[in-house]
């Protein structure tokens, strides 16, 4: 017979209901649930206790699998939510875990296999449920590192839970109502690791449940996030269970079906409960939603939670006839990495910059508030590197002093209270091993190891390596070998292809999940060897993207310049000129200081010139210039400091000459250089120049913007240096705001209203923010819904508030395609008002191409937030709009046929392989 793998294609597979819903409805007494062998009173209450049914009641219990299962289902869920030692011993049953598991899934079995044909076999999965405990949250509001469960406590409790089903005969492991991942982790570590003990390769369900309509485990994760802690493990399915009802579920349905590479379960609830806490959605009420579902293309699994019976269940069989499931998207092409956010290693990101000041061996701040015990502060520092635009911050415990394995936990958990640093992923840094996995057991999202390598040989390689698959962590890979550390170019390649082919072929790690770190080396030491260091490491970063597959490339940045500590311009600009060639090569991850202000942009030619000829190695006595250029800016510094002038030589930014410019060029120049010391006198200066606060959004501001796009589109600044601007800017537009309020009107006229968003998946609003300004200002009515806001709500708020035009807003390339998705949803909602679209990412021709055609309305692309205003005003009149739109359609015509014509001329692969270059012949 086929096995689920097998028919999860061919099919929409159904899954039981309620069991709870289905016990209540037998109206047993206290004393069922404790049947002959439990008669004893002992002042608890065991009523409720349903697993307990499968020793006391197992007719019972047969009875709802047998009703589940002749309504049609293909999966029944064995009766053992809480059927572990957490959750028993609130009944003081926790040394009979075992055996309610077994008989659990031998009872499942039984009903399974009297109904199962060749034409419908049916299916046993293990239930799973999360325990009434969490592994990343403290039960004291007072101590946020206190927990009330560990990884190692649940995870033998698991164990035992899950070597019961398995004994018991179950098909597949359904780990399911996830409130918290770590503990869904847990779940999955013992499974795959029982399973690998046993020879046994069975389906890994997962099922999450959102605690509110902002679409968050309780623990506080994205639904992406969720799926990137998960996603170095085997699982077969993912889906959504319980809290809400099949209509309050669907957009994350949709939304985990965008970014799943998995099946897609879900089994709601009955609606959403009543005042009562009971479930007013009925059988025949429930259906058309969950039919919505299946016609969609969203589920390849469909079932009941809390309130749902087998009538709901022989309702969504007769639906689910001759409909197809659902296909699973292709696994991502690039890194997944969560904290309580996904952070997706894609192209747009370019480089990814890993926060070095939680480490105890590089800030002797840090060390002090450790040894101090001061961690409101230490948590202060990791708070800032997020803020100042770190993507990852590394946390390292390594000192002589400190109880290491300690101090990482508690840090960690401590983190985890906080959603501005929990929101980023962790680099988990040490030299002991004992404490990386110690780290690893409190991190619900997707780490990295930082790290390990081959110099203690092969065998401790592959066992460190199959900790971190076991953990689901990726890994930085340090170029060690038995022999010592690669300083060569040949020796770096030679390291990373043999840790490659160890990690991919012997231990089955995704090549996504590996960094390299090819050692970077201290320049300009004085010793002719070093010379070339920062060379190597560029050349073997190219030679590993191009010839080991997936992998990442990481460094320690600071290292590089190390003979130039004290001048920290220097030492800025080495970096910037350094990380301006890697990042071309494929350097995609460094540990650096996020607060660095040098950019490669900077950097006056002639200074330029001297430090690329050190970082290329391009002439003899490069570095002898370098010195003389330090000493000087060294020199600069010192007598400034004596004239009591603020020039210094630690960063550029110091530098007083862009002070001596206009105000409109000072203004453009600290928005791109992120400084916001000056903003309230260069504003206030601006003010009296122009005639409305506005203006300077529009004017200065904006050219700063643009600049800032311009050179992030050059790989002159990466991201972090972006986000900084973008704190600027909202600096500089909350410093005007109150002189843009005053200079409004006061009447009740508003000239339209708009809705604003910044579209699913993405979180980047700077652009959103300015344009709400520059309408408001215009006297529109702006409704503002944030940022990450499904289409769903878009098309909900624009109903409701009857809106006039819609602007949507993303920075990242995903967004593009949530954009085609709005306006879909709004066509299939019958509006057809404006829209406005603006972001980095966003071209006309995206918009003449893919969303333009799919809606009905007009769909215009704004260049600048301060087109905004002008094109809402001829779009609201109705004379001006039908011109605009004319044009628009035309203009869009034109791009379409232009793109399709240059599609034409490429050849296909067939052929232009065929023109290959051949040099022998």
């Amino acid at each position: 017979m086929k096995g689920l793998r097998e028919l999860v294609k061919e099919r929409i597979l159904i899954l039981d209901g309620a069991m709870g819903t289905m016990v209540q409805s037998y109206h047993l007494s206290e004393s069922d649930f404790r049947g002959l062998r439990f008669k004893q009173e002992d002042g608890r209450q065991m009523k409720g206790n349903n697993d307990l049914l499968c020793l006391t009641r197992p007719d019972v219990v047969l009875d709802i699998h047998r009703r589940y299962l002749a309504a049609g289902a293909d999966i029944i869920e064995t009766n053992t939510f809480s059927a572990q030692s957490i959750s028993q011993a609130d009944y003081g049953l926790q040394d009979i875990c075992y055996e309610l598991s077994y008989e659990g899934a031998r009872l499942a079995r039984q009903a399974a296999d009297e109904l199962t044909t060749e034409e419908k076999p049916r299916f046993v999965a293990g239930a799973v449920g999360p325990t009434n405990k969490t592994c990343s949250m403290s039960p004291d509001v007072s101590d946020p590192a206190a927990r009330d469960l560990t990884y190692d406590a649940l995870f033998a409790a698991y164990e035992e839970q899950i070597r019961g089903l398995l004994d018991g005969g179950v098909d597949a492991l359904l780990i399911e109502t996830i409130f918290d991942t770590l503990n869904a982790k847990v779940a999955i570590d013992v499974a795959v690791s029982l399973m690998e003990q046993r020879g046994l390769d069975l389906p890994i369900m997962l099922s999450v449940t959102v605690s509110d309509l902002a679409g968050r485990t309780l623990s506080g994760q994205t639904l992406e996030a969720f799926l990137g802690s998960i996603s170095s493990y085997p699982v077969f399915s993912v889906g959504l269970n319980c809290s809400f009802g099949a209509h309050q579920m669907k957009p994350y349905l949709k939304e985990l079906g965008k970014k799943s590479p998995y099946y897609i379960s879900a089994y709601p609830n009955a609606g959403l409960p009543n005042s009562m806490g009971q479930y007013d959605e009925t059988a025949e009420s429930m259906s058309p939603q969950i039919a919505e579902f299946m016609d969609e293309g969203l589920v390849n699994i469909v079932g009941g939670c809390c309130g749902t019976t087998d009538e709901f269940i022989r309702r969504y069989t007769e639906m689910a006839e001759g409909k197809p499931s659902r296909q699973p998207i292709e696994k991502p092409e690039s890194m997944w990495l969560s904290g309580l956010e996904l952070l997706e290693v894609s192209k747009e990101v370019r480089f990814v910059n890993v926060g070095e000041r939680c480490n105890v061996a590089g800030s002797k701040k840090f060390l002090r508030l450790i040894k101090e015990k001061n961690y409101e502060e230490a948590l202060t520092i990791a708070r800032k590197q997020v803020t100042d635009g770190a993507l990852v911050i590394d946390v390292n415990m390594d000192d002589g002093l400190l109880d290491a394995r300690t101090e990482m936990v508690n840090f960690l958990n401590l983190i985890a209270s906080e959603p501005d640093v929990a929101k980023v992923p962790v680099m988990i840094d040490s030299s002991k091993w004992d404490v990386i996995t110690a780290g690893l057991k409190c991190m619900q999202g997707k780490c990295i190891i930082n790290s390990i390598s081959l110099k203690n040989g092969e065998a401790e390689f592959v066992c460190h390596a199959r900790d971190a698959k076991r953990y689901g962590a990726a890994i930085v890979v340090m170029c060690f070998d038995e022999t010592g550390q690669a300083t060569t170019y040949e020796r770096k390649i030679e390291i990373a292809e043999r840790a490659y082919r160890i990690l991919v072929d012997k231990v089955g790690f995704n090549p996504l999940d590996i960094i390299f770190d090819p050692n970077i080396l201290s320049i300009a030491t004085g010793i002719e060897e070093h010379d070339n260091y920062a060379v190597d490491f560029i050349k073997a970063t190219a030679w590993i993207k191009q010839h080991l597959p997936g992998a990442h490339i990481s460094g320690g940045v600071s290292n590089l310049s190390f003979s130039f500590r004290g001048n920290d311009y220097i030492r800025e600009a080495m970096h910037a000129v350094f990380l301006y060639h890697a990042i071309h090569e494929g350097m995609d991850f460094g540990i650096v200081n996020p607060a660095t202000k040098v950019t490669y942009a900077d950097i006056p030619a002639d200074r330029l010139r001297i430090i690329e000829d050190v970082v290329l190695n391009r002439k003899p006595g490069a570095a002898e210039e370098l010195i003389e250029l330090a000493g000087r800016i060294k020199a600069e510094a010192e007598e400034a400091k004596a004239n009591g002038t603020s020039v210094g030589s630690s960063n550029a930014e110091q530098h007083e000459a862009w002070r001596e410019q206009p105000v409109d060029k000072r203004l453009a120049y600290a928005l791109r250089k992120g400084i916001g010391n000056y903003m309230e006198e260069d504003l206030a200066e601006a003010l009296r120049q122009y005639p409305h606060a506005v203006n300077i959004i529009e004017g200065p501001l904006m050219d700063g913007m643009n600049e800032v796009g311009e050179l992030f589109g050059e790989g002159k600044m990466f991201l972090p240096q972006v986000v900084k601007t973008a704190r600027t800017m909202k600096q500089a537009v909350a410093i005007l705001q109150p002189h843009i309020e005053a200079e409004k009107t006061g009447d009740s006229y508003k000239a339209g209203k708009i809705v604003l968003a910044t579209v699913k998946g993405d979180v980047h609003d700077i652009g959103k923010n300015i344009v709400g300004v520059v309408m408001a200002c215009n006297n529109y009515d702006v409704i503002d819904l944030g940022v990450m806001v499904p289409a769903e709500q878009i098309v909900r708020k624009a109903i409701a508030e009857k809106a006039d035009m819609i602007g949507l807003s993303g920075l990242i390339t995903p967004s593009l395609e949530e954009m085609v998705n709005v306006a879909k949803e709004m066509k299939k909602a019958g509006l057809d008002i404006p829209i406005m679209i603006g972001g980095a990412t966003t071209s006309q021709l995206h918009v003449a191409l893919k969303i333009a055609p799919v809606y009905g309305g007009p769909v215009v692309w704004m260049k600048d937030a301060s087109q905004n205003a002008l094109i809402a005003a001829k779009l609201l009149n109705d004379a001006e709009r039908q011109t605009l739109t004319n044009d628009l359609n035309a203009k869009y015509a034109d791009l379409r046929e232009g793109y399709n014509q240059e599609q034409q001329k490429l050849l296909s692969l067939e052929e232009a392989r065929k023109n290959k270059l051949d040099l022998f012949s």
